[in-house]
C-alpha cells in the first residue's frame, strides 16, 4: 500500500484483535473503528467510559521499552507496532478501542495489522492528507547516540543499529512513500536478549512476552528462529521509529537518519519538531526538493534481503 493517495482514509469495516499486553501481561480486546476525515488516529478506554486519547506528541507520557500515550492520568501502553501499521498501510483516520491499558502484542510485528487491513479494505475520504513537508534539518543527540531528520522528498529513513552478538551491527535504508512498508517492514518482530529478563521483569516489564510475540537472544544465538530477515533487528527499529513518528500528527516528507536511537529519541525528535514551527510546513504530498548533499550521500537505495 503506497503512500501517494491525494484523500485520507479510514478502513472500511470494524477489525477486532485479542491478545495480551507485552509488558503488563493483561489479556486485552482492541478494536479498529472506522473514523471521520480530519479526526486522526484516537484510542479509546473502553473500560474507563471511552475515555480518549489522540495519538499525537503532547499525550507522549514515558518511553523506555516502549511507548506510552497519557491523558489526565489516563495510560495507553505499547502503541508503537499499532501506530506504525497505520502509518505504513495509509490509514490517516480511525479510533483504536482497547479494554485495557496496553495494545496487544500478538505475533511482537506489524503483520497482523496490516494483514487485517488488507482483508477489510480502505475508504478514500474527502479531506486532502496532509504532509509534514521538513524545511530544515533538526537534530537530536545524546552521546553516542542520533537522530536527525531533512529536508528531501518521500519519506526516507535510514537506521543503524550497534548491539551485542547475535546482532551486532546492521543499517537499513528505505522510502516509505514507495509502498514497500508490508514487504520489507511489517513483518519484522520485537526482540530482546535473555539475559536481561530477570532485571526487566523486576522492573513490571515483559510479563507478556513468549516465544510467539518476540524474537529471543542468548549469548549462544537466537533460540527462537528462524529469522523473517537476515537483517530483521534493524527493521524492527525502523518499524518502531514509524510508529513513533507518528505522533507527529502527520506523515512526515523528509529524511530521517537515526544510528543507536530508540523510542525516547524518536519522540524527543517529534517533541523538539513540534516546538520548531519553522522547521515544516504542511503540504498536500510529496515532491521533489532540494536535498542535502551530506545526507544524500548516506541516502543510497536498500540492498534488501
Amino acid at each position: 500500500m503506497a503512500l501517494e493517495a491525494h484523500f485520507e482514509q479510514t478502513i472500511r469495516s470494524e477489525i477486532e484483535f485479542s491478545g495480551i499486553g507485552l509488558h503488563s501481561g493483561a489479556p486485552v480486546l482492541m478494536r479498529l473503528v472506522p473514523a471521520p476525515a480530519g479526526s486522526g488516529i484516537v484510542f479509546r478506554r473502553t473500560d474507563l467510559d471511552n475515555f480518549e486519547i489522540a495519538a499525537i506528541g503532547r499525550n507522549v507520557a514515558k518511553v523506555s521499552y516502549a511507548t506510552s500515550l497519557m491523558r489526565q492520568s489516563v495510560l495507553i501502553s505499547t502503541t508503537e507496532h499499532l501506530l506504525s501499521a497505520l502509518i505504513g498501510f495509509g490509514v490517516d483516520n480511525v479510533i483504536v478501542e482497547v479494554d485495557n491499558l496496553e495494545v496487544p502484542i500478538l505475533d511482537g510485528s506489524s503483520l497482523p495489522y496490516v494483514q487485517a487491513f488488507h482483508s477489510v479494505g480502505l475508504k478514500q475520504q474527502r479531506r486532502k492528507r496532509e504532509y509534514l513537508k521538513i524545511l530544515k534539518e533538526v537534530e537530536v543527540r545524546d552521546g553516542s547516540k542520533f537522530i536527525g531528520v531533512y529536508p528531501g522528498s518521500g519519506y526516507r529513513i535510514q537506521y543503524t543499529i550497534d548491539f551485542p552478538q547475535p546482532i551486532g551491527y546492521e543499517t537499513f535504508r528505505g522510502d516509505l512513500a514507495t509502498g514497500d512498508y508490508v514487504k520489507l517492514i511489517a513483518p519484522a518482530r520485537t526482540f530482546g536478549f535473555k539475559e536481561d529478563e530477570a532485571m526487566l521483569r523486576d522492573m513490571g516489564l515483559i510479563r507478556g512476552v513468549s516465544d510467539e510475540s518476540a524474537i529471543i537472544l542468548s549469548r549462544q544465538g537466537i533460540e527462537n528462529g528462524p529469522l523473517r530477515f537476515d537483517d530483521e533487528f534493524v527493521r524492527h527499529k525502523v518499524l518502531d521509529l514509524i510508529g513513533d513518528l507518528a505522533l507527529a500528527g502527520r506523515r512526515i516528507q523528509g529524511h530521517v537518519v537515526a544510528e543507536r536511537a530508540g523510542h525516547a529519541m524518536h519522540t524527543a525528535l517529534v517533541q523538539r519538531l513540534m516546538r520548531d514551527r519553522s522547521a515544516w510546513e504542511l503540504a498536500h504530498g510529496y515532491d521533489e526538493v532540494a536535498e542535502p548533499a551530506r545526507v544524500m550521500g548516506q541516502l543510497q537505495p536498500a540492498t534488501v534481503s
